[in-house]
């Protein structure tokens, strides 16, 4: 909504990651490329039938509520590879002024995508990859510009993966196709994405719950399964979207896109095993058929006055997005095993669900933002409000309407930039998050009463400095999230629950010697639960969220070679809570380490040539990665990638 700004003028704490990181790095999915930024904590692990599960400031973050190119919505569901990013953004905290509530209620931050487009310079770049232990791969880039003044671009991505993983009969196919196509020219930019993704995983990497009264068993090697080989996840995304742009005058711009995305997923998994102290678990299978549908509508003018000493930079938004889902679901109990000595019996037979509708429902709003700026820029206010309205609808398996949703909310938020030097900023921000209100169920009083949405607020100050070729920002910030808890003497839900995190993140990017780039940096973070039910658990830190955790990463060009780059990377992560019951349960600390290399040299071609390779968990630690949800992740084994881009 706000445009496009640099960070040192943007009002919060942004991180970007380009393509040509990504791609020096080999991340496979959105969520790899996030282990850069110490605000970002996983949650689920990699090859699971879950979601790409992850937790900025520690609230959670759904793969639904990824934008791309500020439209929510139209990612593949799941898992979002990064062969069709030229860049992955995230702004920190919630952000409902800036792009509208997002389908989940997401408040701890806002990931971007920006999608993929044909430059002034052509491109035509082939990478070949492998990792450990068979998976091998693919990735197509081609870009094009054609007219007299490269009006016309076409930018084609296509990737294949296929083989098994470095968890042992964890099998993984995906194949995306992406084409980026554009119109520009002084005063109209037009463009449409076409889309498909498709991914097969084998050998589903599960997690665990504990029961009650039990330690927290040792993390079982991370690289042996202990999910049957016989699970599996099949999903397939198509989307397509739509943008135009045009200058009317000088200062007066008008916008509008719109985007389908439809995405099928058909699961055969085990729940959570619930384990105990000695690593015996009991679970069940289930199989699944689930579809969601999405379509989204966004559009808006800027504008730009001068009144006085005063420029204003003016923004009015509108934006839906509507959802469609059905679910259907069959289970079977199989036999107990053990997470260190996993037996795995035949697959139980199933029938095959068919999916019936189950929601639909949309969320819109119409924002308006003003940037106040004088001084050259030196002081930048914005102030701005957005009207949200959200509505649901649930059925019954027969197709009968079982309950409604929809209310509304008022969300305001003021922005502050100061810059006492050219290279310094000081900024402050108030914003709000939201989250659709519960329908109240019949175990309660107020049956059928319809909670207002929940709105989350944040309040953050901090400073960035640009020291030309390296970057540094502190951060301050406090969120409050509210949630529904029962009043037990009358008996009824109410808003009244709260969680509060506070914390503080310093972070890092840039050339701080020639040669010598880092990227990184750590948060500390206090997450309390502030509101509980009965005022049982005032006080106590939230479970799995992690009070420190440092990711910080850097790379060196060696001069003894030339074309050589040596790279590293170390995450650690504090102990988590497990659960509020006493005495509480938590998982230790860990840490882990990454190492790699890249060599460029030119081709016969006289075009570049580059060798990557990296290991992940060089020493190959065993670990719960979370405890967050109350269910054990288990961390990424060891694992090694190579790859070659060869540029034509």
């Amino acid at each position: 909504m706000l445009g496009n700004r640099s960070v040192m003028d943007a009002p919060f704490n942004t991180t970007s990651f380009t393509a040509q990181t990504i791609q020096d790095q080999q991340a496979k999915t959105v969520r790899d490329v996030l282990l850069n930024d110490p605000s970002v904590q996983f949650t689920r692990p990699t090859g699971s039938s879950a979601e790409d599960g992850l937790n900025i400031r520690g609230f959670p973050v759904s793969t639904s509520d990824i934008s791309y190119g500020g439209l929510y919505g139209m990612l593949p569901y799941w898992s979002v590879s990064t062969e069709l990013a030229e860049r992955i953004e995230i702004i920190k905290g919630p952000g409902v002024l800036l792009n509208g509530m997002p389908p989940f209620g997401s408040v701890g931050g806002t990931i971007n995508v920006v999608p993929k487009r044909a430059g002034d310079v052509p491109i035509a770049q082939l990478t070949t990859g492998y990792g450990s232990n068979s998976q091998w791969g693919t990735h197509l880039d081609v870009g094009r510009r054609f007219g007299e003044f490269n009006e016309f671009g076409i930018r084609f991505n296509g990737a294949y993966r296929d083989g098994e993983t470095s968890v042992q009969t964890n099998k993984d196919k995906m194949a995306l196709a992406v084409v980026g196509l554009d119109y520009r020219n002084e005063r109209i930019r037009v463009s449409a994405d076409v889309g498909y993704q498709e991914q097969n995983t084998r050998g589903l990497v599960t997690f665990a719950r504990i029961n009650p009264g039990f330690a927290i068993p040792a993390a079982p090697d991370a690289s042996k399964n202990f999910a049957p080989p016989w699970t599996y996840m099949e999903r397939k995304d198509h989307f397509q979207i739509l943008r135009g742009e045009a200058d009317l005058t000088d200062n007066l711009t008008v916008w509008a896109a719109v985007g389908n995305h439809e995405h099928q997923a058909k699961p055969l998994t085990l729940f959570p095993a619930v384990i105990n102290a000695n690593g015996d678990y009991t679970t069940s299978a289930f199989k699944n058929d689930l579809y969601e549908k999405y379509k989204t509508l966004d559009a808006g003018v800027r504008t730009q006055v001068q009144t006085g000493f005063i420029h204003h930079a003016v923004s009015l938004q509108g934006a839906i997005v509507t959802r469609d889902a059905g679910f259907a679901s069959v289970n079977a109990p199989i036999p107990a095993s053990n997470i260190y000595n996993p037996l795995f019996g035949p697959a139980p037979f199933l029938a095959d669900p068919v999916a019936i509708k189950n929601y639909d429902g949309s969320t819109s709003s119409v924002g308006i933002a003003d940037t106040m700026s004088t001084l050259d820029k030196r002081v930048q206010l914005t102030v701005g409000v957005r009207q949200q309205y959200v509505d649901g609808n649930n059925y019954a398996a027969t197709g009968t309407r079982t309950s409604a949703y929809a209310s509304d909310a008022l969300s305001p938020s003021v922005s502050l930039v100061l810059k006492p030097l050219e290279n310094v900023s000081v900024y402050g921000n108030y914003i709000e998050g939201l989250q659709q209100g519960t329908i109240v169920g019949t175990q309660y009083a107020n049956v059928g009463q319809v909670l207002p949405p929940y709105q989350s607020v944040q309040r953050e100050v901090g400073v960035k400095v640009d020291f030309g070729r390296v970057t540094a920002t502190v951060s301050a910030f406090e969120i409050t999230q509210p949630s529904a808890i029962l009043d037990a003497p009358s008996n009824t839900l109410t808003v009244a629950g709260e969680q509060r995190n506070r914390g503080v993140e310093v972070n890092t990017f840039g050339e701080v010697a020639s040669g010598v780039r880092v990227l990184g940096g750590v948060t500390f973070l206090d997450a309390v639960l502030t509101k509980s039910q009965g005022g049982v658990n005032d006080g106590k830190r939230a479970n799995g969220v992690p009070e420190t955790q440092i990711n910080f990463g850097g790379e060196w060009d060696a001069p003894f070679i030339p074309g050589l780059t040596l790279n590293g990377r170390v995450i650690y992560t504090s102990s988590q809570l497990y659960d509020l019951t006493e005495p509480r349960r938590s998982i230790p600390d860990w840490t882990r380490a990454d190492v790699g290399a890249r060599y460029t040299f030119a081709g016969q071609n006289g075009k570049p040539v580059t060798i990557r390779f990296n290991v992940e968990n060089v020493f190959g630690e065993n670990y719960w990665m979370s405890a967050y949800g109350g269910t054990l992740a288990i961390g990424a084994p060891r694992t090694f990638r190579l790859s070659s881009t060869f540029n034509f």
